[in-house]
């Protein structure tokens, strides 16, 4: 193992939501970062439909289909597989593949999704450019099935790593939507460069 792979394992293991997560059983830390972000913006209701996009390993589904009990349903995404979470439907599927996205348009109608949320990221380079890019090209993915599923007035949740293009997308999604706002969640590494896009009001 090289030093800065120990390095990191080294910090992981100190993390604090890192050890919360395992001592609830959860499936990833990054569930505080959405809870925090529903706290804050109140996203979840119950009743909703919600679209999870990259959705493995499942922390963000598990936490979200309690919220939206009773009368809701979320629809899990991801190229990965996932453990199934009762209540969740889960896809797997690239979503830059449009046959096989159609299939999670199809499971819950045309433009009734009531919010779509993504916390994908790419494979991790160590260059902030090349790591930029390709958080921007997944973040324009989840957006463009954002337009194709949401209701009007549906609200859209991505994860960004901020770059030189980051406020040109935040400009694209204005747009298309009523509010758009930048929100860095406490649980998010003070030395990542993450941020979180919160859209609110799609026009369609």
């Amino acid at each position: 193992m090289s030093k800065s792979s120990k390095r990191w394992l080294q910090e992981h293991n100190r993390d604090r939501y890192v050890n919360l997560a395992r001592s609830r059983q959860l499936r990833s830390r990054a569930v505080f970062k959405l809870e925090e972000l529903d706290r804050r913006h109140k996203l979840f209701r119950p009743g909703q439909t919600v679209v999870d996009l990259g959705a493995a390993p499942g922390s963000w589904s598990a936490y979200v289909v309690e919220k939206v009990r009773p009368g809701g349903k979320v629809i899990a995404v991801d190229l990965l597989d996932m453990q199934p979470i009762a209540g969740v439907v889960f896809l797997q599927a690239d979503l830059n593949d449009a046959e096989r996205l159609q299939y999670c348009i199809a499971e819950l109608g045309e433009n009734s999704a009531d919010l779509v949320i993504s916390d994908m990221a790419p494979n991790l380079s160590g260059i902030a450019a090349v790591d930029q890019a390709g958080s921007l090209n997944l973040a324009e993915s989840a957006y463009r099935v954002a337009c194709s599923v949401l209701r009007e007035k549906g609200h859209f949740l991505v994860k960004l790593f901020q770059g030189s293009d980051s406020a040109a997308f935040g400009k694209q999604l204005a747009e298309k939507f009523d509010k758009v706002l930048q929100v860095k969640p406490r649980a998010s590494r003070a030395n990542s460069s993450e941020l979180y896009i919160l859209a609110k009001g799609y026009t369609m």
